[in-house]
């Protein structure tokens, strides 16, 4: 996330070679560079936030705890994820889903790298995996209406490309939106949070799709119940999460959630929503390690 300037042109030069050190590796170098801002700035919010990182990375969490802490009273409108991150150091409470700046700020500064990076570099596969699935379902069937929840810059629809009438997407970030826009692969769009844009819906659709968005929400009970009401008959709901094995949901040092099978089955179930299919897959890879997810097909219970 880029840091707006501290004011100080040599405090600037620290922080940014400060994560440079950090995406390397370097954890101690990059701690030692964004303390050395903080000398020059005090109170540098994005310093703080860096400095915390660091030193939590390098095994030093007895002196990121302060800075972190620290930083989570100036962060106020949430941009920088400290709830979050405290939340993911056993520092406070779990929250039920990530301040929305912080979504928001997070994929602005991803967008103009976002499909490359997460294809090329993290191999990326959720859409695919969904639109296999939905195959499974409902071999060759094509739909009337459909959204994509989280659409990004629009893979879900790439993946479903011919097989929706008219596919909207909605996306908390203005400038994944606006990508979405110059790639036309959406009928219409909307900057919306998920479950604020279903509550506003008074049309219903024939496929709800919602590709590596629940990673960003912890209790998906009111997504569920949304997605329900906006669901027409014999409609379907496709979605992966990440997978966790510890209780309904947990945040990962990645700050995305998990969810558990049991979780995802109860909260469906609650909404009025049956598993149509659910498969086991792997959604893309971090620092080359799989990440495991559950790939779901949803439908009205009988």
């Amino acid at each position: 996330m880029h840091a707006a300037s501290s004011g100080d042109l040599l405090a600037d030069r620290r922080y940014e070679y400060a994560r440079a050190y950090f995406d390397a590796g370097d954890h101690e170098a990059a701690a030692d560079l964004y303390l050395q801002a903080l000398e020059l700035v005090p109170g540098w919010l994005p310093a703080l936030v860096g400095a915390a990182d660091a030193l939590a990375a390098a095994g030093r969490r007895e002196e990121a705890e302060p800075l972190l802490r620290k930083a989570a009273t100036r962060d106020i409108d949430g941009l920088f994820g400290t709830s979050l991150k405290l939340a993911a150091l056993g520092l406070a409470e779990v929250p039920s889903a990530p301040p929305e700046a912080y979504v928001r700020g997070l994929f602005d500064d991803y967008a103009d790298r976002f499909e490359t990076a997460l294809v090329d570099d993290l191999g990326y596969r959720a859409p695919w995996l969904i639109a296999d699935l939905i195959e499974e379902v409902r071999p060759g069937a094509g739909f009337a209406r459909g959204v994509d929840l989280g659409c990004g810059t629009g893979l879900m629809a790439e993946a479903l490309k011919n097989r929706i009438e008219h596919f909207s997407g909605c996306d908390l970030s203005p400038e994944m939106v606006a990508r979405a826009k110059a790639g036309t692969r959406y009928q219409a769009l909307a900057v919306a949070e998920a479950t604020a844009f279903l509550s506003e819906r008074t049309e219903t659709f024939d496929l709800v799709t919602a590709a590596d968005v629940l990673v960003y929400i912890g209790a998906l009970d009111s997504l569920f119940q949304h997605v329900a009401a906006c669901l027409a008959p014999g409609g379907l709901f496709a979605f992966t999460v990440e997978e966790s094995d510890d209780g309904d949901f947990v945040l990962r040092s990645s700050l995305r959630y998990a969810h558990s099978e049991t979780y995802v089955r109860r909260g469906l179930a609650e909404a009025g929503l049956a598993v149509a299919e659910l498969v086991r897959g792997t959604l893309r890879f971090d620092r080359g390690a799989p990440i495991r997810g559950l790939v779901v097909v949803a439908r009205h219970a009988p």
